[in-house]
């Protein structure tokens, strides 16, 4: 028995999906991770990457090297780009070179940094080290044997290191070639924060700095020659209005020259408008792209904000809606969103915190763009914030509530003598 119903005479949708002439000839080259034949405007950066890491090449230990620059000025696609000509450039002189790339945002502990790092050595006779259970001590002298065993130089890349948990693994990666008789490490740690290295162990400091790399951000003309040379290879000629790359790009160089930004951009807006079955990308749709970008990552910030920023969250948001449904002014003070707040953390079982240090969790939701709070003066009364929502409460409630400790609040209301007036 079919648990499918029945086909219909317009139940074939994706064929008919496949067969319209959309826009893209690779979708994949608007993306941030596609890596071109040419990175424009980082010749500088690969070429000084490259005489870091050429002694690999001869058989010699590279300096390890820190990699500092904001989102999106092309850190980790250099770093890949020298890691690929690395290795192919060690297979033409006969020099074995490995080449271990980890994102420490999602590898974020000592035991699964050091446990991936040794799963690449990992062959079809080689023990696999398990996920967790293993003494970390147990991990990093199985990593020992397993580089020694490999030979040649390992270059290990370290993406968002700042996002490592504790020193421990940065002290003993650091250490590695000390005891290491065969082979021979090299790490090259990349980060945003310009001051990760002033909060570092000095024991670390010293045997990890030894080279620093600055990124500087891309320019508005720039983030254009990046964008034109990917649209040539994603999308069909005269796809997109003259303006089109022009704004993207100056919408990206106002937020420190991120080339991320900018391809999302585009792409998103390209996307719109090949799912309307239209033939050219205008400006209209950058804009439209920009609001949706904007919106998600909104979206991403409030699903991981702390539990009492979301407190407070969610008090602004039962206040708003109390306000909707009375015919209220919707605007609110600290004062009034506290009382809400210490309400909530009641029901909830949660620790309230001072009122001044929910006006900073207060500003800390301003800067972050999920609210807006201004501060007025009241007169005789003092200064307070007048706070209101800068996105649509509905999505942010549904965002809130997916929280389990939220469950209980969704019949919570607002009383009418909680606010102070």
């Amino acid at each position: 028995m079919s648990f499918f119903p029945a086909k219909t005479v317009n139940s074939d949708i994706f064929g008919k999906l496949l067969k319209s002439d959309g826009f893209f000839i690779d979708r994949e080259a608007m993306r941030p991770s596609y890596m071109p034949n040419i990175l424009p405007h980082r010749e500088e950066q690969i070429n000084e990457l490259a005489t870091i890491l050429v002694p690999a090449l001869r058989g010699e230990t590279p300096s390890n090297v820190f990699m500092y620059g904001k989102t999106g000025t092309g850190k980790t696609i250099v770093t890949k780009y020298v890691g690929e000509e690395l290795l192919k450039k060690g297979e033409e002189v006969g020099k074995h070179v490995n080449f271990v790339y980890i994102n420490c945002e999602v590898v974020d502990t000592q035991y699964r940094l050091l446990q991936n790092i040794a799963n690449h050595f990992i062959n079809e006779w080689s023990e696999r080290i398990p996920f967790t259970g293993w003494p970390t001590d147990e991990v990093f002298a199985k990593l020992q044997k397993m580089i020694d065993k490999n030979g040649g130089v390992t270059v290990i890349i370290l993406d968002e290191i700042d996002k490592l948990k504790g020193d421990e693994a940065l002290y003993n990666l650091s250490r590695v070639n000390t005891q290491l008789s065969k082979a021979k490490v090299s790490i090259v740690g990349i980060s945003n924060d310009l001051k990760f290295t002033e909060f570092l162990d000095p024991r670390v400091k010293s045997s990890l700095g030894e080279e620093n790399l600055i990124f500087p951000p891309y320019d508005a003309s720039q983030l254009q020659d990046i964008l034109k040379q990917r649209v040539k290879i994603a999308l069909k000629p005269h796809s997109i209005d003259d303006d089109v790359i022009p704004l993207c790009s100056a919408l990206a160089a106002q937020e420190h020259g991120d080339a991320r930004r900018a391809l999302d951009l585009l792409r998103m807006a390209a996307e719109i408008a090949d799912r309307q079955g239209l033939i050219k990308v205008t400006k209209k749709f950058v804009r439209i792209a920009q609001n949706k970008i904007e919106l998600d990552r909104i979206n991403e910030v409030v699903r991981t904000l702390p539990t009492q920023s979301k407190l407070i969250l969610l008090a602004i948001l039962l206040q708003e809606e109390h306000d909707k449904k009375s015919n209220s002014p919707s605007t609110m003070t600290t004062g009034e969103v506290y009382e809400i707040y210490k309400d909530l953390c009641k029901k909830t079982r949660t620790d309230s915190l001072t009122q001044r240090r929910i006006a900073d969790l207060i500003s800390e939701l301003d800067m972050l763009g999920i609210i807006t709070a201004r501060v007025i003066s009241k007169g005789r009364y003092g200064r307070t914030r007048e706070i209101k929502l800068s996105n649509p409460s509905d999505e942010l409630f549904d965002i809130v509530k997916e929280d389990p400790v939220y469950g209980e609040l969704s019949n919570y209301k607002v009383r009418s003598q909680t606010r102070l007036l």
